[in-house]
């Protein structure tokens, strides 16, 4: 078992060739937990978030379970402010889960011409299928609460809303087709937690709101129990 971590600071491009960076400390044995920032382009609360606990897990990375890190997945996105990639293309719709669908309330939430048609994604499919997490997280911002999909994400969401008022719920209250969520549990069976931060909060409150809990799972112990408590 290692503590080092390793930095990509090119892992994989964006639709503009913008480079995305992927930070690992993975463990022998263990399954690791995946995070991911910045899935959509104008919620800077979800880069915010995984900046703050990037650097947390820098500092106190020692004995602590498997983990990946990707502090912006939609770089050219939030370079403009603008929740879709350089292409235009949703990334949150274009996933290749069975549900994926051509069609879009809006601009904003186009799906892409086919699933799986942005390198974002591709990157990040790749690395799932190659790594089987066990667990995904997401961060975002919209209204404040913890998703998750898939029922043994229930026990992850609800430790991260410890410590904020924020509640853990099994829906989002509307459809998400070709949405991380449905292509990591209902592809792979990898339970999928979505963090939904106030939309316009004040970015200082982003990392005090989940620190206790994203401080929690990613001790071994905590890690340990909770993956027993799937079986």
């Amino acid at each position: 078992m290692s503590d080092a971590i390793v930095h990509y600071s090119s892992w994989a491009q964006s639709a503009t060739g913008q480079n995305i960076e992927l930070y690992e400390s993975l463990k022998t044995g263990q399954r690791p937990l995946l995070f991911v920032g910045g899935v959509h382009g104008d919620e800077p609360e979800g880069v915010r978030l995984a900046t703050e606990f990037i650097s947390w897990l820098q500092k106190n990375n020692k004995s602590l379970a498997s983990w990946a890190l990707i502090p912006c997945l939609n770089i050219d996105g939030h370079s403009k402010n603008q929740r879709t990639n350089g292409n235009g293309v949703d990334l949150n719709r274009n996933f290749p889960s069975r549900d994926w669908s051509p069609l879009a309330k809006g601009p904003r939430y186009f799906p892409g011409p086919h699933p799986n048609s942005e390198p974002e994604v591709q990157a990040l499919v790749h690395w799932i299928e190659d790594h089987q997490p066990a667990v995904i997280f997401h961060f975002h911002s919209w209204e404040p609460c913890v998703v998750y999909t898939g029922h043994p994400g229930r026990v992850w969401a609800e430790i991260l809303t410890e410590g904020n008022p924020y509640s853990a719920r099994e829906d989002i209250g509307y459809p998400t087709p070709g949405s991380l969520g449905q292509f990591g549990w209902t592809e792979h069976q990898i339970p999928v937690v979505c963090l939904e931060e106030q939309e316009g909060c004040d970015l200082e409150l982003v990392w005090p709101h989940f620190q206790r809990g994203l401080t929690q799972i990613v001790q071994v112990e905590v890690y340990q129990r909770l993956l027993g408590l799937r079986r």
